[in-house]
């Protein structure tokens, strides 16, 4: 009885090892499928950009016609304030460059004030 116990656990264990034989070469065969599918995509890749490269060789923009459409697509990118917003904020820098122009008035004013009362005091 031992003896057949002990035949049945040898079976489970070969049979054990068996599966994760099994299961270890699938995944290594899931692996080198993967790795050969990136191989592929990669060499299709580079074949495309060797399309590409000759494309772009074919048709040559001037640096003028370049720097144009790199403008207007980084214009597209730009999110515009709104005529509101902008109406405010121009209001705002008026006001402040307004009050600065009479703070500078008046030490101006004062200053000749004070000028032309030293002078009158020396002559």
């Amino acid at each position: 009885m031992a003896n057949k116990n002990n035949k049945n656990q040898a079976t489970e264990s070969v049979e054990n090892v068996e599966n994760t034989n099994a299961v270890v070469e699938s995944e290594v065969k899931t692996e080198n499928d993967k790795t050969s599918k990136k191989v592929a995509k990669n060499d299709k890749n580079q074949q495309q950009k060797g399309k590409v490269k000759k494309q772009k060789k074919e048709k040559k923009q001037s640096k003028l016609a370049k720097k144009f459409k790199e403008t207007t697509s980084e214009l597209k990118k730009v999110t515009w304030p709104t005529f509101g917003s902008v109406l405010k904020k121009t209001g705002v820098v008026l006001a402040v460059v307004l009050i600065f122009a009479v703070v500078l008035f008046g030490i101006d004013r004062l200053l000749a004030w004070l000028f032309d009362l030293l002078t009158s005091q020396v002559a």
